[in-house]
């Protein structure tokens, strides 16, 4: 690896932890900025990762944090837009801000994270927020070496696709209803993800290079869905509401607390999450499948799940 410290940027969040503990690994220092020291627990106990406090969006907090880096990843994102976070502050301005204080840091090297589906005419804000981005941090210009990687939805340990639908097929007792049912994914592994990242940041020649990321197979979120009730042993009837009614559903529901499920995550639905080309074979990765890495997770949190109640119910039946 040619870089001596990277500067992850949203690194506190799934994919950050698990970057920070694979660069640990290779004896790579890290630093992680973020907004609530507080919350990183899971990253103060890595010895080479520096975690400071400061608001990526503040030019002299950026300028301050960046210092003394050699390359920086921008894990940044949100997939709904709040009053205090709009797709275009954080996935258009965002990435432009980044590439100005590297030019002025003199840190050369910058892998961008994006996302499959990303357009200029693209359905979904979200979308077209992300592309908007994408191309300001490659029109960076300079001596910056900057690549991006558009992963489909991306999976294990701790991520927010299959242990969510875990969650919610718990609070379906018969039925669940599901918006979208047939949009395309192909769930690619973190660890490809991590691999990929890795492997950009010790090669110069992917430099203006734009990776598409998905694991080997394609499927509908109905096929995932099922699937996860499947791993975690819950019966119960997947019903397709159709599209119609999930975008009904999404207007209905954008407002709600929590933002489960928005009119823009139905518009960003509608566009398949696969691949065109194949930025993991262009790479040297062979990526691995679901069926190979969620049960290990997601069947271990049942066991504890039931172990629990367990443990509950021999209380109660002692008092």
């Amino acid at each position: 690896m040619k870089t001596r410290k990277i500067a992850i940027l949203g690194g506190s969040g799934f994919v950050g932890g698990h970057l920070v503990a694979a660069l640990a690994e290779r004896g790579m220092a890290s630093r992680v900025i973020t907004r609530r020291r507080n919350r990183t627990r899971h990253l103060l106990v890595i010895p080479s990762c520096e975690v400071v406090e400061g608001d990526i969006f503040q030019l002299a907090d950026r300028q301050r944090h960046l210092a003394g880096c050699d390359a920086v990843v921008n894990l940044v994102g949100i997939l709904n837009q709040g009053r205090s976070a709009l797709f275009e502050d954080v996935h258009a301005r965002l990435p432009a801000s980044i590439a100005a204080a590297c030019r002025s840091l003199d840190i050369g090297r910058i892998v961008h994270i994006s996302a499959l589906g990303v357009a200029k005419n693209a359905p979904s804000e979200y979308l077209r927020s992300k592309f908007k981005g994408e191309e300001a941090i490659h029109a960076a210009g300079g001596d910056i070496r900057v690549t991006s990687i558009r992963p489909s939805i991306i999976f294990g340990p701790g991520d927010s696709f299959f242990n969510r639908f875990a969650n919610l097929l718990s609070l379906s007792p018969l039925a669940f209803p599901l918006a979208c049912a047939d949009a395309r994914f192909a769930p690619v592994w973190v660890g490809d993800v991590i691999e990929a990242i890795l492997r950009i940041l010790d090669d110069d020649s992917t430099d203006g290079h734009r990776y598409e990321l998905c694991g080997p197979e394609v499927q509908s979120l109905r096929d995932l869905v099922q699937f996860t009730a499947d791993v975690t042993g819950k019966r119960r009837w997947i019903i397709d509401i159709g599209h119609r009614l999930s975008r009904l559903q999404g207007i209905a529901m954008q407002n709600l607390p929590g933002k489960i499920f928005t009119l823009d995550n139905y518009l960003s639905a509608t566009v398949p999450s696969v691949c065109k080309d194949s930025g993991f074979a262009a790479l040297g990765i062979e990526p691995c499948g679901i069926e190979s890495i969620v049960p290990a997770y997601l069947g271990a949190r049942e066991k504890n799940a039931r172990l629990s109640r367990l443990r509950s119910m021999a209380r109660r039946s002692d008092t």
